[in-house]
């Protein structure tokens, strides 16, 4: 049975006319209106102006069908990056007036500093396909402890939903389960349970979705393979959904995990040091429509399962079922009725991120793969305009990178007849700023911390300062690849070849010269037929567009150096791009280190 003060969907009013409970003083909905029409009136001001400048450098001789091609391309590239810049500064600003700042943004995160013990009972729940058990099941175990330290532990279930369908890796997870649960009280082992579906229907989603429909308890936390959280984490969410009824999705955000690999620390430091500020920035505009990345987040489970369950996509090009379904779940929970808030703080909510470029690029394209079918979803009916628009968003996300290599693709063909009178200085001038604009949410991260004075948190002051500098040569080297990649990516998909993805690596054991050479090759050779043809057309021009054109031409031994151990012990001696949780770890963290088993079962050979 559920807990009588659990809501269920019929409650509420319907649709998006739901009351927003959660609103106070400055959130009001009139405020949120503003807001959200201040950040789109700036981006489409900054888009104008970047638009009246390309129209002055290509229009110099005259617009032809080649100029408005590459006008339009530019104008295709720049939303993302244009929403970024002024994410950061909003964010800025929120970080710089401290609580203040957080209440404008989040004022129901009040609620969480209440000492108030649960009232609802909660599944942490963690789904698997063909993972590594003992590592995926350590990590649920070290939650499963913090949560019995805080004193609250009976208020949580644990749910392993498995669609694992290697059965010597299904015979793995069965035999960890029991060998935890023998170890555990009896009435600790009673709330461990494990499922495997014969089926992987609906993928993650299904899963979620059959776990719902037979689920006893209110709220459910579902977490991925390589998810950690604390349990005063944990706590915190739950007092904030129980003191805000209409709130169905609440994400948390979530850091990356001190890490060995030397990719890792690289893209996680400057992703923790952006996402501070521009998480911020989107629980300030966004309000009760905001995102869901799909793990580390306490859901409704009542509404979720009544409202959440995603539509099957027709055949055809972006068909079939949906693959990144967070965002679609998120839009759908509002349109039912309920909010979906983001609390912007870091609160001990931790993943682990791809350990090489090569594992880098093969999520980006799985991501790339799920949200282009958000094409398909654009008219779905009774959704708010808020909802259709970050649709759109999670869409032009990878739209810039296809759209950028178009520009470069056409741009050599544009300097074989460029006019004389061609105002150089302003086209060096656009691309410096949009350059600029690309990394504004990392450089508002870093001057925050610089501001603070708060570097020994992250090494001292010299690793840090080193950190922003290798970091920023790290991501302007990744956003070249990525961008190629990304491109080709999108044209198999228009061409309808869906790729095939494999079991995610989780940990760095190096990569091969061979492996980086068969992985990046089409990386590399469309990279040096692009420098090639600018470098003979105007080979002036080359030293500019190194940013993009460098990291091509280096994915190789780029992808090679940084999956070295030695590199990354060396990294992690020099606290070069370290983290508050290496420089201090928690318990939770020293206990995931340890490498601690839910049971001593060895792998096979």
């Amino acid at each position: 049975m559920r807990h009588p003060d659990s809501p269920v969907l019929a409650e509420g009013p319907p649709g998006g006319s739901a009351p927003l409970t959660t609103l106070a003083g400055p959130q009001a909905s009139g405020t949120l209106r503003r807001r959200r029409l201040l950040l789109l009136a700036a981006a489409l001001v900054t888009c104008a102006g970047f638009a009246a400048g390309l129209v002055a450098v290509l229009g110099a001789g005259g617009l032809d069908a080649l100029d408005l091609a590459l006008l339009a391309l530019c104008l295709v590239a720049l939303p993302w990056t244009v929403l970024g810049f002024w994410h950061a500064l909003i964010g800025l600003w929120l970080l710089r007036a401290g609580p203040a700042g957080l209440a404008a943004a989040a004022p129901f995160a009040a609620a969480g500093e209440r000492p108030e013990p649960p009232r609802l009972r909660t599944a942490v729940v963690m789904t698997l396909r063909n993972e590594e058990p003992e590592r995926a099941l350590a990590r649920l175990r070290v939650v499963q402890e913090s949560l019995a330290r805080t004193g609250h532990g009976a208020w949580f279930g644990f749910h392993v939903l498995s669609d694992t369908d290697d059965p010597a890796i299904a015979a793995r997870e069965e035999a960890c389960l029991a060998a935890w649960r023998a170890a555990l009280p009896p009435a600790e082992a009673a709330r461990l349970h494990y499922r495997r579906r014969a089926e992987n229907a609906g993928f993650k989603a299904g899963n979620l979705q059959d776990f719902c429909a037979r689920a006893e308890e209110e709220l459910m936390l579902p977490l991925d393979a390589d998810s950690l959280m604390t349990g005063e984490a944990i706590l915190l969410l739950v007092r904030i959904v129980q003191a805000h009824p209409r709130i169905g999705i609440l994400q948390g955000l979530v850091v990356g995990a001190p890490a060995e690999s030397p990719f890792t620390r690289l893209f996680q430091f400057g992703m923790r040091h952006g996402m501070r500020p521009y998480s911020l920035a989107m629980a300030w505009w966004s309000g009760e429509c905001g995102p869901f990345w799909g793990h580390n987040a306490l859901l409704r489970i009542a509404p979720f399962a009544a409202a959440c369950r995603l539509p099957v996509l027709r055949p055809g090009r972006f068909g079939g079922p949906i693959l990144s379904h967070d965002q679609v779940e998120a839009v759908l929970m509002r349109r039912a009725g309920y909010e979906v808030r983001l609390l912007p703080l870091e609160t001990g909510s931790f993943e682990e991120n791809p350990p090489t470029l090569l594992d880098h690029l093969a999520r980006d394209a799985r991501w790339c793969q799920g949200n282009l079918q958000y094409v398909r979803l654009l008219r779905l009916p009774g959704l708010l305009a808020v909802s259709r628009v970050q649709l759109l968003w999670a869409i032009l996300m990878f739209c810039g990178a296809p759209a950028t290599l178009l520009v470069l693709l056409l741009l050599p063909w544009r300097l074989l007849d460029l006019p004389r009178e061609t105002p150089a200085g302003l086209a060096a001038a656009l691309y410096l700023a949009w350059l600029a604009l690309s990394v504004a949410p990392k450089a508002a991260g870093y001057a925050e911390v610089l501001a603070r004075r708060d570097t020994a948190r992250h090494g001292g002051l010299l690793p840090f300062l080193a950190g922003i500098l290798a970091e920023t040569l790290f991501s302007f080297l990744l956003y070249g690849i990525a961008m190629l990649r990304l491109s080709v990516v999108v044209v198999r998909l228009l061409l309808g070849r869906r790729p095939v993805w494999g079991r995610q690596r989780r940990d760095a054991a190096g990569v091969t010269l061979g492996a980086a050479i068969r992985g990046l090759a089409d990386v590399v050779l469309i990279g040096a037929g692009l420098g090639l043809a600018v470098g003979l057309v105007a080979p002036g021009l080359l030293p500019w567009l190194a940013p993009l054109l460098l990291g091509p031409l280096l994915a190789v031994p780029l992808a090679v150096l940084t999956a070295s151990p030695r590199l990354g012990a060396r990294m992690r001696r020099l606290r070069l791009c370290a983290t508050p949780e290496e420089i201090a770890p928690p318990e939770e963290i020293r206990a995931m280190r340890a490498g601690s088993d839910p049971a001593p079962v060895g792998r096979p050979a």
